[in-house]
């Protein structure tokens, strides 16, 4: 197979063009196989160079409210009543460990996202 190391930009973008060589490799082939292997390094390789920040919570919480078209009234099972749907939103009120739990089921947000303390917002 010989596969190496990634270890600079060079053999990142070496192994970015060989994967997207692979990609209609057929899964269980020596094609494959070299893919899944590939893929793993530069997931790692981009891991350590690119570390995603976690996403905040009432954003990632908006987000899957804009991608799945939920209004409050939605999130009511989730969090409570509007009004307490509304604070959390509006960053006046934290998300409770009974919330979080119910959001990561409900939504398939993380829990690392929602545990996050949310990022305050200018005072205006």
């Amino acid at each position: 197979m010989d596969i190496k190391p990634i270890r600079t930009e060079a053999d990142y973008q070496a192994a970015l063009r060989e994967v997207e060589s692979l990609m209609t490799a057929e899964f269980g082939t020596p094609e494959g196989d070299r893919l899944d292997v590939l893929a793993t390094l530069v997931e790692a390789y981009e891991a350590k160079h690119f570390p995603m920040e976690v996403a905040d919570p009432v954003e990632a919480i908006k987000f899957q409210m804009d991608q799945r078209g939920l209004t409050v009234k939605d999130l009511e099972p989730m969090i409570g009543r509007s009004n307490r749907v509304f604070e959390v939103l509006n960053r006046i009120r934290p998300l409770t460990l009974p919330m979080i739990w119910r959001l990561h089921k409900g939504l398939g947000i993380p829990a690392e996202a929602l545990i996050q303390p949310p990022k305050r917002t200018a005072a205006v």
